[in-house]
């Protein structure tokens, strides 16, 4: 990984649901959770609060009927119920090809992930591309994470990149929005089950249908290399 300084740009991604097919696995485990403390939560709602941080998903959720000395006891629940899944977790088609192309491309390549570390690290292992990631930033290194722009604002000065030169990949609204308050272009992706319409309202630039389409497309979109 040998970028110039002097033209530093930053390709910030997400991803739980962007890079490794793990959305479908956090809701279920999220709804057992919820379940287990006493609340029926429908996967439905569940599904659409993905991506945002664990710190922020429970009151989302269960508004007036939070109990806050109980949410501790959820997030937990979450994080165990979830970390059975590690050795399964599968890099979604043309993720890895994604980062190393980008890379190829003098892009940096940084990870900006919601989730805890210790989630990062299993994803990071699934996804098997360590060798083009230049760093990585996780909900454990903000106080405030998604839709906040903490964690955007975390990736780019990681990155060295200023906001107008970089591009953040993502799957949910939650990114979009801490896209727009973090002054990156956001292109998102539809891996993570979350509407085209959804995530063109919340400030998607561009719409790809997973990380292999954004692949094929690369020439093309904002991810380009630079021009000969």
């Amino acid at each position: 990984m040998v970028h110039s300084a002097d033209a530093a740009r930053a390709a910030l991604f997400d991803v739980d649901g962007t890079l490794v097919d793990t959305n479908y696995l956090h809701v279920v485990a999220w709804w057992e959770a919820f379940r287990q403390a006493g609340h029926t939560v429908p996967m439905a709602d569940i599904h659409r609060t993905v991506g945002m941080g664990a710190d922020r998903l429970p009151a989302h959720l269960l508004g007036e009927s939070r109990d806050p000395a109980r949410e501790e006891a959820v997030r937990q629940a979450h994080a165990a119920l979830y970390a059975a899944h590690f050795p399964t977790l599968t890099a979604l088609p043309g993720a890895a090809d994604l980062l190393r192309a980008v890379s190829r491309a003098g892009w940096r390549v940084v990870l900006a992930s919601s989730a805890s570390g210790t989630e990062l690290a299993a994803m990071r292992r699934a996804l098997d591309a360590d060798d083009v990631i230049d760093d990585a930033t996780s909900g454990d290194d903000v106080d405030t994470t998604k839709p906040a722009p903490d964690l955007v604002a975390e990736a780019v000065r990681r990155a060295g990149a200023p906001t107008r030169d970089t591009v953040f990949v993502g799957d949910t609204v939650w990114d979009m929005k801490a896209c727009g308050r973090a002054g990156v272009t956001a292109l998102g992706v539809l891996s993570g089950g979350i509407p085209r319409a959804d995530l063109a309202e919340a400030g998607a630039a561009r719409v790809y249908a997973g990380p292999a389409d954004l692949l094929a497309h690369l020439d093309a979109s904002p991810l380009a290399g630079p021009r000969s």
